[in-house]
């Protein structure tokens, strides 16, 4: 591929390793609600990178009745608070962040969060300042994962052309969607929640779009700073 400009981020899986508290967190809300089997790998396997209200419609199916609205809001109150104490980066992001920006490159982010818990995230994590304004939530678009709306938003606010960018996500739905926008994908496998299934995840990434699967964020740099360089370099 031609050398890329942009860099568009999942962050929770990717950047911080925070997916095993929130896959914990719906779990615990839907075992309150009266799912006792809940459990976050059942949440993880279905929908790693999906938006709250989609994720509110199977709990729904699994209760056999609405959940109550407050559903997102209590999930997203347990987890800010979780967030305070236990929010870590994934090793080696402020380091890929530097680097890539050192390059000249524009950084963006496109998550299935809300936009509080993406802006909580974002300042609780130490990564703000990378993302001033180039930041995307699920929250702000019609449709979540795996469509292409939230990549086609991260886009507009880099004032970048599909072609110009590449994604890094760890969910299949993501690379989906980043493929339905046309740009091209990379698959990260580093997160805690995938200790023990790497491999197997790894496929489904590729298998749903990406071009390359890497376990340390340490590879992704190298990777990518590769794709950055100009075909002068």
């Amino acid at each position: 591929m031609s050398a890329v400009s942009g860099v568009i981020f999942d962050l929770d899986g990717c950047l911080v390793d925070s997916e095993p508290l929130s896959l914990e967190a719906i779990a615990s809300e839907m075992r309150a609600l009266g799912i006792p089997d809940a459990t976050a790998q059942e949440i993880g396997d279905r929908f790693l990178g999906v938006a709250m209200p989609v994720i509110a419609d199977y709990a729904s199916a699994r209760l056999g009745a609405p959940v109550p609205d407050s559903f997102a809001l209590r999930v997203e109150t347990q987890l800010l608070t979780t967030y305070q104490t236990k929010l870590r980066q994934i090793p080696g992001a402020t380091e890929l962040l530097h680097s890539l920006k050192a390059r000249g490159c524009a950084l963006g982010i496109a998550t299935g969060g809300s936009l509080k818990r993406m802006a909580a995230t974002l300042e609780l994590s130490g990564l703000a300042g990378w993302f001033e304004g180039t930041a995307a939530s699920a929250a702000e678009v019609k449709q979540g994962k795996p469509a292409p709306d939230l990549f086609l938003l991260a886009l507009e606010r880099l004032k970048m052309r599909p072609g110009d960018c590449i994604v890094l996500e760890d969910s299949p739905h993501g690379v989906q969607g980043a493929r339905a926008a046309g740009i091209p994908a990379i698959g990260f496998v580093g997160g805690s929640h995938l200790e023990g299934k790497r491999d197997s995840h790894a496929k489904i990434l590729r298998e749903a779009g990406a071009s390359h699967v890497f376990e340390r964020l340490g590879d992704v740099a190298r990777h990518l700073l590769i794709q950055t360089e100009s075909p002068a370099e």
